[in-house]
């Protein structure tokens, strides 16, 4: 039995869904921490592509799946998002999907502000999905947010949105020049989501506790990555909820000290969206031959992702916030064919060289990456399942990894499929 969280170590987009699905097999029960439907996972099994959201991904290995109190959830998008899933042949009952009744739920008003905000500040927006998320989060700071377990109380829940919509009408029609949302039209959807996703919510912090008394294993499942994170990242280019592996905990109601390992996801390089700084980011025939060998186009948002060298500046960083005790490298493949490959070993600023990963955006804005050169290959190692099968040049630049974190690379992965995948040393032990 073992307990492991899944955190991304970059600005998302690591391949983490790739990893959950890997490693689900291993485990009871996969459950999603954080964040919302402004992630996206996509797996390929079997040849065929699945994109996920809301629910983890373990749904495909028929495991029993759990979104924490940590998550805001549009229940509309979840719903689509089961009924996607049910058309693909993937059960998707009660029994499999649970959901906790002290998440909180992205409401239509919530989604009205996010759009509204980011088209009032123009060239000034920060780059949100538009899908509620960050204002939800607001409301759950703030002691007004609605959460499953007032849904499924209509006479609290109306009460509840009455008094809510009308201070959201109010600053949507006043300061940000929207349209006012119709209450009765909330309510009587809301009302129906709610008998459609009563059987699936449970008091989940009870659940796991009763699955770790009879030594099951969880897998916890972060979205997003760890300098996406609304404390430790590169804020205000942030998301509104910890992406760390500390959030596993109070984001799924279990105690730390049932962890028993934290798995970085890594890419092989590096890639951000949206807005912030970028120390590596190639803008060259480098970059653009990444980013289309790769595919970077964001699973959610379909946007353009920025492409740049592995900063091991940011992977240390994430190392130290997470508690890191392996690491799985994703997308190494994309690299092959590369005559030279950089890494980025510490930053320039100014005439110095930073080791740490700055918290103020203007420094981070004005530094360099210092490079280190290894050579590249030029075979195609898709088919690689284990070490001894990639290049020499591969092997080395793994190893460098290794050496500049301090952290041991557990998995890489060559390709987008399931078996595309060398496990070096299993996080759940001997298999």
């Amino acid at each position: 039995m073992a307990n492991i969280v899944i955190v991304g170590t970059q600005w998302g987009d690591e391949g983490k869904g790739k990893i959950v699905d890997l490693l689900s097999e291993y485990a009871d029960i996969v459950v999603r921490f954080q964040g919302g439907n402004n992630a996206g996972h996509t797996m390929v099994v079997n040849g065929r592509q699945f994109i996920s959201h809301l629910v983890p991904s373990g749904i495909l290995q028929n495991k029993i799946c759990a979104i924490g109190n940590g998550v805001v959830v549009d229940p509309e998008v979840l719903i689509e998002e089961m009924t996607y899933l049910k058309e693909k042949g993937i059960d998707i009952g009660p029994d499999l999907l649970k959901i906790s009744d002290k998440a909180h739920l992205i409401m239509p008003y919530h989604k009205a502000i996010d759009i509204a905000r980011e088209n009032k500040k123009g060239e000034r927006k920060i780059g949100t999905t538009g899908r509620g998320i960050g204002p939800c989060y607001e409301d759950k700071a703030a002691r007004r947010g609605i959460r499953f377990v007032e849904l499924l109380d209509t006479e609290l829940f109306t009460e509840i949105l009455a008094e809510t919509l009308d201070e959201k009408n109010f600053y949507l029609t006043h300061y940000l020049n929207g349209s006012p949302l119709s209450f009765d039209d909330i309510r009587d959807r809301y009302l129906g989501y709610a008998e459609r996703l009563a059987p699936h919510i449970t008091h989940l912090s009870a659940f796991l506790s009763e699955a770790i008394g009879n030594r099951r294993s969880i897998l916890f499942e972060g979205a997003q990555g760890t300098h996406l994170d609304i404390d430790h990242g590169t804020y205000p280019f942030v998301t509104s909820s910890n992406t760390v592996s500390a959030n596993a905990c109070s984001g799924s109601g279990i105690g730390p000290k049932v962890i028993d390992g934290v798995i970085g996801v890594v890419k092989a390089y590096t890639t951000r969206v949206g807005q912030g700084p970028f120390p590596c980011e190639l803008l060259d025939e480098t970059g653009d031959r990444i980013q289309q060998t790769g595919c970077e186009f964001g699973a959610t948002t379909g946007r353009k992702r920025r492409c740049g060298w592995l900063d091991t500046v940011l992977l240390t960083n994430a190392a130290r916030l997470n508690s890191l005790t392996g690491l799985a490298i994703t997308k190494l493949d994309v690299l092959g064919g590369l005559d030279t490959l950089c890494i980025c070993t510490g930053y320039e600023y100014r005439g110095q060289r930073l080791s740490d990963f700055p918290s103020n955006l203007k420094v981070l804005a004005e530094c360099t990456p210092i490079l280190e050169t290894l050579p590249g290959w030029k075979s195609d190692i898709s088919g690689a399942r284990s070490l001894s099968d990639l290049p020499d040049e591969a092997r080395a630049y793994i190893h460098r990894i290794e050496t500049l974190t301090g952290i041991p690379v557990q998995i890489v992965s060559v390709g987008p499929g399931r078996d595309q995948t060398i496990v070096i040393d299993h996080p759940f032990g001997s298999q």
